[in-house]
């Protein structure tokens, strides 16, 4: 069976103002280090804010995995849908990070590589 971990959780900004604005808000509360990157902003590894409207009517969950490919299989074996527009790759192809298909409760759910 495949390890699973909580790994972050995203919040849908409308831009990256806003993006920048939040993650500012976990540091200040939360002593969380604002990294900014090209498509998010992290407020340490703990929160993503994602700089315009992505997957997820609320926002995304991100599942860490150490074998993302291992953890899809296991998944898709169970019945469970990704989308594999979503996928992203290392630059050797090792799958890094794909999203599910559905969401959950208003939330996309993806693993990532830890």
């Amino acid at each position: 069976m495949a390890e699973y971990t909580l790994a972050h959780v995203g919040i849908n900004a409308v831009n990256s103002q806003d993006a920048l604005e939040a993650a500012k808000m976990f540091e200040l509360l939360f002593g969380l280090t604002v990294k900014e990157g090209n498509s998010s902003v992290f407020a340490g590894t703990a929160v993503e804010i994602m700089k315009a409207p992505y997957k997820g009517t609320h926002g995304h969950i991100g599942i860490g995995t150490p074998d993302v490919a291992a953890a899809q299989a296991e998944l898709e074996a169970k019945g469970f849908a990704f989308d594999p527009t979503t996928a992203k790759y290392k630059p050797d192809g090792t799958i890094n990070a794909i999203y599910l298909q559905d969401e959950i409760c208003g939330f996309a759910v993806h693993l990532v590589r830890v």
